[in-house]
C-alpha cells in the first residue's frame, strides 16, 4: 500500500495546502510501465498535471463555481492509493448489462479485471483496452486526443493527469457502426483504509462512425449500495470523447455510488461537422457528486444532447456543471436535467451554453427542473445562455416545485390512495429522463432503482 504521511498545519491555509500535497503525492506515487516515446509523452502530462496542481487550491465556497459544494467532508479523510481486489464473478450478477453481456469491461478499484470482463462480442472495428496494448498507428495519433482539451483551473482533473499510469481507450474506425454498446464497469470494493482511484477514459470516434457506450460506477455492497456504511472512498474521474466529422456517440452514464463515496468526474467532449453526441445521466449515490462537463462543438451542424436525473435524500450533494461552447453555423443544443430531492439533500446545477457570433443559426433549449419532497431539501439552480450571434433560436428556463395536492386530489379520486398516488407522481418525474436510455433492462432496473428511493 502507498502511504503519504499527512502534514500537521496550524492554519486553514497550511491545512489547505498540505491537504493538496498529499493528494498530489498520491498521484505522483502511481507507477509508470512505459517505454519510449510513449513514456515520454505520458510523463509530460503527468508533470503538465502536476504543474497546474501546485498553482491552484481546493476549491471552497468563495470560488463562484464551488459555491454551493461543501468539500469539508472530503478533507476530513486521509486518502491512500486503492489496492487490487480480486472479485468473485457472482458478485456481478446485479451489475451485469444483458444488452452488453459480450462487451463489458470490468474495472475493480481502478485495476483492469480481465477475468469478469467479456468483450467476445466485438469486431475488429473496434479497439478496447489501454494505452499500452495500442496499436503503432493509433499510438502515433495519441498525441492528438490525450489530454488535449484539459482545462487550465481544475484541480482535480490536474491531479488525474498527475497521476495517470494507463488510460483505458474505446477507438472506433472510421465507417464502423458497433452493435453492441460498450459497458464500462467501475466498481468499488472494500479495503480496510480510505481508498482513493483516478481512472482516465479516452473515446475516439473517427468519421461517419456510431458507438454507444455506458460509463458505471458503484460499490460492492450488502444490501442496497446506497446505504452509507463509514466506508469511505474517492473516484477522481476524466473522460475524454472526441468526435469527428458525422460521427455519433451514445453515451450513458450511471453513478450509483455507496452513501461513503466522494465521486468527482470531468468529461470534455469534443465535436467535428456534423457530429451528434447525446448522453444520459442517472445520478442516485455517493456522499458527494460533482460532475463537470464541458462540451465543444467545433464544426458546422453539430448536435448535442444532454439528459440528466439526480435524486438526492438524506444529506447527499449533488453537483452537475455543464457547459457547451458553440463556434459554427447551425449547431442545435438540447438540455434536460432534473433533481429529486428529499430529506436535507442539496442539489446543485449551472448549465452554460455559449453562443457567439460565428454560430449564426443556432437552436438551443435548456431547462432544469427540480422536485422538493422536505422542506429542508434545497435546490441551487443557475441556468445561463450568453448570446452575441442575433440570428438564433435559444430558451432556457428552471422550475422548482413540490407535488401539486390538486394532482394528488385527482389520482385519489380516481382509486388511488395518497402513498400510490405521490409515488406515481415522482415516477413518473423521473421516467422522462429513464425513458430516454436506449437499453431496455436498464431502463428497467432503473426505474425499480427510482421506485426504491422514493419509498418512505
Amino acid at each position: 500500500m502507498n502511504t503519504v504521511a499527512i502534514l500537521k498545519p496550524d492554519t486553514f491555509e497550511q491545512k489547505k495546502d498540505a491537504y493538496l500535497g498529499s493528494l498530489l503525492q498520491l498521484s505522483e506515487n502511481q507507477p509508470l510501465n512505459f517505454n519510449g516515446d510513449l513514456a515520454k509523452f505520458v510523463k509530460e502530462i503527468r508533470q503538465q498535471g502536476a504543474n497546474k496542481v501546485v498553482k491552484l487550491n481546493i476549491p471552497t465556497d468563495k470560488d463562484e463555481d464551488w459555491r454551493f459544494t461543501d468539500l469539508s467532508d472530503l478533507q476530513k479523510q486521509d486518502w491512500f492509493l486503492a489496492t487490487k481486489n480480486e472479485l468473485n464473478s457472482t458478485v456481478l450478477d446485479g451489475f451485469i448489462l444483458k444488452e452488453a453481456s459480450h462487451s463489458r469491461l470490468v474495472f475493480v478499484n481502478g485495476f483492469y479485471d480481465a477475468n469478469l470482463s467479456d468483450i467476445s462480442g466485438l469486431s475488429n472495428d473496434i479497439y478496447v483496452g489501454n494505452l499500452a496494448n495500442l496499436d503503432s498507428n493509433n499510438i502515433s495519433k495519441i498525441h492528438d486526443y490525450l489530454s488535449k482539451n484539459e482545462p487550465e483551473n481544475e484541480v482535480f482533473t490536474a491531479l488525474n493527469s498527475a497521476g495517470i499510469t494507463d488510460s483505458f481507450i474505446i477507438w472506433v474506425k472510421a465507417n464502423s457502426k458497433v452493435n453492441l454498446p460498450i459497458h464500462l464497469l467501475h466498481l468499488t470494493a472494500r479495503d480496510n483504509f480510505c481508498s482513493f482511484t483516478q481512472p482516465r477514459i479516452l473515446v475516439v470516434a473517427e468519421a461517419n462512425s456510431n458507438l454507444n457506450f455506458i460509463e458505471y460506477y458503484g460499490a460492492i455492497a450488502s444490501g442496497c449500495s446506497d446505504s452509507a456504511k463509514q466506508q469511505y472512498y474517492f473516484t477522481n474521474v476524466v473522460t475524454e470523447v472526441y468526435l469527428e466529422n458525422n460521427a455519433q456517440v451514445n453515451h450513458t452514464r450511471i453513478q450509483r455510488e455507496s452513501g461513503d463515496g466522494f465521486h468527482i468526474a470531468k468529461t470534455t467532449v469534443s465535436q467535428a461537422r456534423n457530429s451528434s453526441y447525446t448522453i444520459n445521466e442517472i445520478s442516485l449515490g455517493a456522499k458527494l457528486y460533482r460532475h463537470n462537463l464541458h462540451i465543444k462543438q467545433e464544426g458546422e451542424q453539430t448536435e448535442t444532447n444532454l439528459n440528466g436525473l439526480t435524486m438526492l435524500q438524506g444529506k447527499q450533494i449533488g453537483d452537475t456543471h455543464s457547459e457547451v461552447s458553440l463556434s459554427k453555423p447551425h449547431g442545435i443544443v438540447n438540455q434536460l436535467h432534473k433533481f429529486i430531492i428529499d430529506d436535507s439533500g442539496r442539489g446543485v446545477f449551472n448549465g452554460k451554453v455559449y453562443v457567439p457570433k460565428l454560430a449564426q443559426l443556432t437552436n438551443a433549449s435548456q431547462l432544469n427542473r427540480n422536485l422538493l419532497l422536505s422542506s429542508k431539501a434545497r435546490i441551487n439552480t443557475k441556468p445561463e445562455l450568453q448570446i452575441t450571434a442575433d440570428n438564433v433560436k435559444c430558451a432556457h428556463g428552471a422550475t422548482v416545485s413540490q407535488l401539486e395536492a390538486d394532482e394528488i386530489f385527482y389520482l385519489r379520486s380516481r382509486g388511488l390512495n395518497e402513498y400510490d398516488a405521490r409515488h406515481l407522481l415522482m415516477d413518473a418525474f423521473a421516467a422522462e429522463i429513464i425513458d430516454k436510455i436506449p437499453y431496455d433492462s436498464f431502463k428497467q432496473r432503473l426505474t425499480q432503482c427510482v421506485a426504491c428511493r422514493t419509498l418512505d
